[in-house]
């Protein structure tokens, strides 16, 4: 006898893990609301249409080897798959006409509206630009200060007394630019707003004079974010156009879908008349198997699911229980039986 080999349990739940594929929920409800609220029905592109079911004449036509089938089979899945790119078309024009009615025009004329108040602001910036250090004037909290750094330490103060009254609002003004300040509760900092024509945002440090420092760079930005501005609105006119462009073309398949569905309608015509033609010489007579079952007596049934009433005809059979009380009569009666014969031998 060899050696005995010692083997080792293998732990439950072993071998290859399966990878489950990722779902995003969040993502898919976003997708699935937007769809519901664009108030268009939304559509599903398919690749791959080839699950043909069958009729009882389709079925019926296959096993007798009619030519039929095979051409409306395939007929099928081709006039699915252009159902579906005509569909999935449909879709991409309510998109179009949707952005070319509301969002093109929207966006543009925000960008129209923020180019005429750059212009605006850049040439009140340029003055303030290019005074210098003698000249530098700044409103804060009713106060005019003439030196740079003891403006910064009153935009500080201003922003905590904002903060401790739990608001916010104006401070102060800086040339033909109002100064606006509130707290940042995600951030836990102080936001600086320069209200002119348009609004520029920049955040209050602890530097007093770093703070002048940052309201003069947010005003010399504006001449630098003109013609990215320009830019965006030269972008979204052309983007405009190609959108009405595209909105006009008609489905390109259209009239290969048209051809096929036609000629799927004609094959499906051809099989409903075979299949009648089989009925009939079958001697199947839908009409008399109607009226045979409306002509049937109908069993009154309560609603617990009992049947009320039974015909004479119908013999009630009798319960598994009662069936066993028989047999078990039965048993008790063989030995009285077998005892009062052997008291008739012994008579004898």
């Amino acid at each position: 006898m060899g050696e005995k080999r010692a083997y080792k349990a293998r732990k439950s739940g072993g071998g290859r893990k399966k990878l489950k594929p990722e779902y995003d929920a969040g993502k898919n409800m976003k997708e699935q609301i937007s769809q519901i609220m664009t108030s268009k029905s939304p559509v599903r592109a398919c690749d791959d249409v080839d699950d043909t079911a069958l009729s009882y004449a389709e079925i019926k036509a296959l096993a007798t080897g009619n030519p039929y089938i095979k051409e409306k089979m395939d007929l099928d899945i081709q006039v699915s798959k252009l159902k579906l790119l005509k569909a999935n078309h449909t879709s991409q024009i309510y998109s179009l006409e949707s952005d070319i009615a509301r969002r093109y025009p929207r966006e543009i004329a925000v960008a129209q509206g923020q180019i005429g108040a750059l212009k605006t602001d850049m040439e009140a910036a340029k003055l303030l630009l290019a005074q210098d250090k003698d000249h530098f004037s700044m409103e804060i909290s009713g106060k005019v200060y003439t030196e740079r750094k003891e403006a910064g330490a009153a935009i500080i103060e201003a922003c905590k007394a904002l903060k401790a009254a739990g608001t916010e609002g104006r401070i102060g003004s800086y040339g033909a630019f109002e100064l606006h300040s509130r707290f940042d509760n995600f951030d836990k900092v102080f936001r600086l707003s320069i209200k002119g024509a348009w609004n520029y945002s920049m955040e209050v440090g602890k530097d007093p004079q770093g703070n002048i420092l940052r309201v003069t760079n947010a005003l010399a930005g504006i001449e630098r974010a003109l013609p990215q501005v320009e830019r965006r609105l030269e972008t979204l006119e052309q983007q405009l156009a190609q959108a009405k462009e595209e909105a006009k073309r008609p489905f390109a398949q259209e009239a290969e879908l048209a051809e096929k569905s036609a000629r799927l309608a004609e094959l499906n015509s051809l099989l409903n008349m075979d299949e009648k033609g089989s009925e009939d010489a079958l001697g199947v007579d839908e009409d008399a198997t109607e009226t045979e079952v409306a002509d049937r007596p109908r069993q009154p049934v309560n609603y617990a699911g009992r049947v009320a009433e039974r015909t004479a005809d119908n013999v009630r059979k009798p319960s598994v229980l009662a069936q066993l009380h028989a047999k078990q009569a039965e048993r008790t009666a063989e030995p009285q039986k077998f005892q009062k014969r052997k008291s008739h031998d012994m008579e004898l």
